[in-house]
């Protein structure tokens, strides 16, 4: 029993959990972390997103570690907020979040203000040449059917930016 209990002791870890929880990934994700976010945090928040969606399991274990060491390199979480791990078939795939994005945009120092909103069928919306004009509702009342979505940007030098998106 002495050799079996040794052989279990020296086995490395299989499963994307036991990977994760192991002292060697530990250490990946520590190099490319930023100072404001901890590897035991990254790994439990990494393990959460394993329960809440259970066929990343399935994924490959190359995918899902690129996702997550993609993500430890900006500083992001697999929080489902701010990004998000998304199996297709056997590929885990990393989608950023608008929330993810606007960190990132806030991170790099160059704004100065950033404001996103859905436009929905009850909103008094206008714009021309990539430039909200009005946008205006009544939180008393029915929004109605989302139907745009868009992100401004007014940067620390003065100029602006707009992004518009039309749902289809």
């Amino acid at each position: 029993s002495t050799i079996m209990s040794e052989t279990a002791i020296t086995k490395k870890p299989t499963s994307l959990r036991g990977i994760l929880n192991s002292d060697a990934m530990r250490e990946q994700f520590a190099a490319a972390l930023p100072k404001h976010l901890s590897p035991e945090r990254f790994v439990r928040i990494a393990i959460t997103a394993l329960t809440r969606t259970p066929k990343l399991q399935d994924c490959t274990q190359e995918s899902f570690f690129k996702c997550l060491l993609d993500l430890s390199a900006m500083g992001l979480e697999p929080d489902g907020r701010r990004a998000y791990l998304i199996p297709y078939k056997t590929t885990a795939t990393l989608v950023i979040g608008y929330m993810g994005l606007v960190e990132l945009v806030r991170r790099s120092g160059d704004v100065a203000k950033i404001h996103c909103d859905v436009v929905c069928e009850n909103d008094a919306f206008d714009h021309s040449m990539g430039e909200v004009k009005v946008h205006t509702y009544d939180l008393r009342k029915d929004r109605g059917v989302a139907y745009a979505a868009y992100a401004q940007v007014t940067l620390k030098d003065g100029s602006y930016c707009s992004i518009e998106s039309a749902a289809s």
